[in-house]
């Protein structure tokens, strides 16, 4: 066992400074716990602060007022009745035979594009180019039209084409036609 150091000047020191180490007294019973309170007290008051703030954003908590003359800065606004939307209107679908369609087969089904061209053909559209589409995978089959003022007649050819729908872009706006039909893998020939 190892001797013990002999007793000097340093190790005589008061009772009363209640050191521990070279320089630290022991930390007092609860003080932890006061830091702990602090904190959930300003949580407290931060979360009334907001839900109050939106509470009066969302004029749901309305300062009361009724024993003050209503002046102008005070007075209430009255509100004023917005206009309805009015819906506009579909239009019909029509047949023009001075519109140029073109139709784009979208599928593997060979020769799709001249039977869909026969079809409006014999329905009174003039069609024009008939080709392959850029893909064979097309899902639907969809009347393209770059001009909102021609939203009839592209009803008016997806009425004549079982399943057709309408799309107003400008996919095919540089093409030689107004209209332009991309045939799908929906698309079935009409019986007879």
């Amino acid at each position: 066992m190892p001797q013990p150091y002999p007793k000097d000047r340093f190790d005589a020191h008061p009772p009363a400074l209640d050191r521990v180490g070279a320089h630290r007294a022991p930390g007092k019973k609860g003080r932890g716990w006061l830091a702990f309170w602090w904190a959930l007290a300003a949580t407290v008051v931060l979360i009334a602060i907001g839900a109050l703030g939106l509470l009066f954003l969302n004029n749901r908590l309305a300062p009361d007022t009724s024993g003050l003359a209503p002046t102008a800065a005070t007075s209430t606004p009255t509100a004023t009745p917005k206009p309805e939307p009015s819906a506009t209107p579909t239009p019909k679908p029509t047949v023009d035979p001075n519109l140029s369609v073109t139709v784009l087969n979208g599928t593997l089904t060979v020769g799709l594009a001249g039977s869909v061209g026969d079809v409006l053909g014999s329905e009174g559209w003039t069609v024009g180019t008939l080709g392959d589409a850029a893909t064979s995978d097309v899902a639907e089959t969809i009347v393209y039209y770059a001009d909102p003022a021609l939203e009839g007649a592209a009803r008016g050819v997806a009425e004549s084409l079982p399943g057709a729908e309408i799309m107003l872009a400008n996919d095919f706006a540089e093409s030689d036609a107004e209209l332009t039909v991309v045939v799908g893998n929906d698309y079935s020939p009409p019986a007879g």
